[in-house]
């Protein structure tokens, strides 16, 4: 507050249109009025006044009224006009501090509006408070209800306490910081003596940080020199503190959601990433949705794809050497290595059957075959690394088919299970099955043979026809030799116009040529089982010994 000029009060300028001055002269007084200096406001000076009276306000000497009797009231007057000038400048002041005090909350509002995050919400808070009250060090910390800790979330200047040595005193902590009062300490040393605040230290305000009737934390300035704060300072630190204290609590509850919605929702990441493992996405995607929660009971569509399906020759052979742990081991490193390859290809497992592997690929029929090419040639891979453990070799035959598929939900709604269903899977796994009897790594039907748009990147060759069992029509075949070993497949190639040919005669049934021709195949290339097959079946044709009833197709018995 301004200090009060007695100058301005008994001067000509002042509000009581030289009052005093004129009192003086009407009443003949022998009175003057001096300030602290001695200048004269009023009056004339007598070298020697019998009364001298000072005016004072708040114990501040303003200066004097001094000469004969009249002097004590010219005197009481003057304390009167003091009083009521000190009265309107605090007024004045009260004003002007209530006005910066609402502008002050009203910028801070907009501030606070503007952020939703806890530790900005702090220094925000911080840095207000430190502006407008002296200090020299400020912190806010909050109180983690859980650790039963401080942490400080904002600071300004040096740390001017130990934050370990302070969680350790939380009795006095209760005490001081967390009861939710507000308070000035003059009187730091108890503070000092339990080595909570550095011996620097000589004044603390602090505010506590509450919501309704919980507290948060506090926020605490700091100063090292002796500062008498006042009641002002400690409400407008109080108006700050409650001012964001909701602010930092609807961040916190917004922090705490979000890490519960992210919690959630990688929890459900996991899930269908584990399900997506069990029903693959691309079952799911065929149905038109993204995550399995959305598929419901009798839900299906139809596609044309080419189902693969892979097995392993005489696994019931190699698993009577091995323990049930051994034998898991085995299939589970087996299909580590074909899983990758299918799904690199475009296609997705859609059963892993013990020692039998069925694929679906919804493009085209190349990518079955460039699968199948690749999963022989790991196979070989596996072999190599059997060779070195002394461990037998395995074999393994790729058939594939392409046609009509249903995918679909079902079961009932108690359980439910992805399924297909479809003609084109069985035909699928018995082409499989012919691998055995044809001596072929690998083969594919006449529909997968036609959605191959350009063959010369693969080694392939006619089998002819083959009516499957179950089934009333014959179908054309072929072989794959893309994956066989270089000498096998130079052989294969440098016979094949000899085989093509033998096998237009076995077709058409001219199985003396036929014999023949594939008589010739064999002594070029005296390891093509497959050759030696048809050759054979020629044979026992001609002899009669084969009961087929359509000659010229393989009829199958078995499945």
């Amino acid at each position: 507050m301004a200090r009060i000029s007695l100058k301005n009060i008994v001067g000509k300028k002042a509000d009581t249109l030289s009052a005093i001055p004129l009192l003086l002269d009407s009443l003949k007084a022998d009175v003057w009025i001096e300030d602290v200096k001695g200048n004269v406001l009023a009056g004339s000076q007598n070298n020697s006044p019998e009364f001298q009276y000072p005016i004072l306000y708040e114990e501040e000497l303003l200066g004097w009224v001094k000469g004969d009797a009249l002097a004590k009231t010219i005197h009481n007057l003057l304390e009167q006009l003091v009083q009521k000038e000190g009265e309107k400048k605090k007024l004045g002041t009260e004003v002007l501090n209530l006005y910066q005090e609402i502008n002050l909350i009203f910028n801070f509002s907009e501030k606070l509006a503007k952020t939703i995050d806890a530790p900005a919400i702090c220094a925000i808070t911080l840095e207000e408070a430190t502006h407008v009250i002296r200090n020299d060090d400020g912190v806010i910390v909050l109180w983690d209800e859980r650790e039963k800790r401080l942490n400080v979330i904002a600071s300004t200047g040096d740390e001017f306490f130990h934050t370990e040595v302070i969680n350790l005193q939380v009795p006095l902590l209760s005490k001081i910081i967390i009861s939710g009062q507000s308070e000035i300490i003059t009187d730091t040393s108890a503070l000092v003596e339990n080595g909570i605040v550095l011996p620097a230290i000589q004044s603390i305000i602090y505010s506590a940080l509450k919501v309704k009737h919980r507290v948060m934390g506090a926020i605490i300035l700091a100063s090292n020199e002796s500062v008498q704060y006042t009641a002002a300072d400690l409400k407008l630190l109080t108006t700050l503190a409650l001012q964001s204290s909701g602010a930092i609590e609807s961040a916190l509850l917004y922090e705490k959601n979000i890490k519960e919605a992210r919690e959630s929702e990688e929890a459900m990441r996991k899930v269908y990433e584990v399900t997506g493992k069990f029903v693959p996405y691309e079952f799911i995607g065929a149905l038109g949705h993204k995550v399995i929660t959305d598929v419901h009971l009798g839900e299906h569509v139809e596609k044309i794809v080419t189902v693969l399906f892979s097995d392993i020759r005489d696994y019931t052979t190699l698993s009577e050497k091995m323990t049930p742990e051994e034998n898991f081991s085995f299939v589970c490193s087996f299909n580590e290595r074909m899983g990758p390859i299918i799904r690199r290809n475009g296609g997705f497992i859609n059963q892993y059957l013990g020692d039998a592997i069925m694929a679906i690929f919804p493009g085209n029929a190349l990518d079955a075959l460039q699968t199948a090419i690749e999963m022989r040639r790991a196979l070989e891979e596996l072999n190599a690394e059997r060779r070195l453990m002394d461990l037998p070799f395995i074999q393994m035959g790729v058939g594939m088919h392409t046609g009509p598929l249903i995918m679909g939900i079902t079961g009932d709604h108690h359980r439910l299970d992805a399924t297909t269903i479809a003609d084109t899977v069985n035909t699928a796994s018995r082409i499989e099955s012919l691998t055995k009897y044809y001596k072929a790594g690998i083969i594919i039907s006449e529909a997968s043979f036609r959605q191959l748009h350009d063959i010369s990147d693969f080694h392939l060759r006619h089998l002819g026809l083959v009516q499957l069992k179950g089934k009333q029509e014959a179908i054309g075949i072929y072989e794959c030799f893309s994956a066989d070993t270089e000498m096998e497949r130079h052989f294969k190639t440098s016979t094949l116009a000899i085989f093509n040919e033998a096998m237009m005669y076995y077709v058409n049934q001219s199985f003396e040529s036929a014999r023949k021709a594939f008589q010739e195949v064999i002594e070029l290339h005296p390891y093509d089982k497959t050759a030696a097959f048809f050759m054979q079946r020629s044979e026992e044709l001609l002899e009669g010994v084969n009961t087929d009833s359509l000659v010229g197709i393989v009829k199958m018995a078995e499945k």
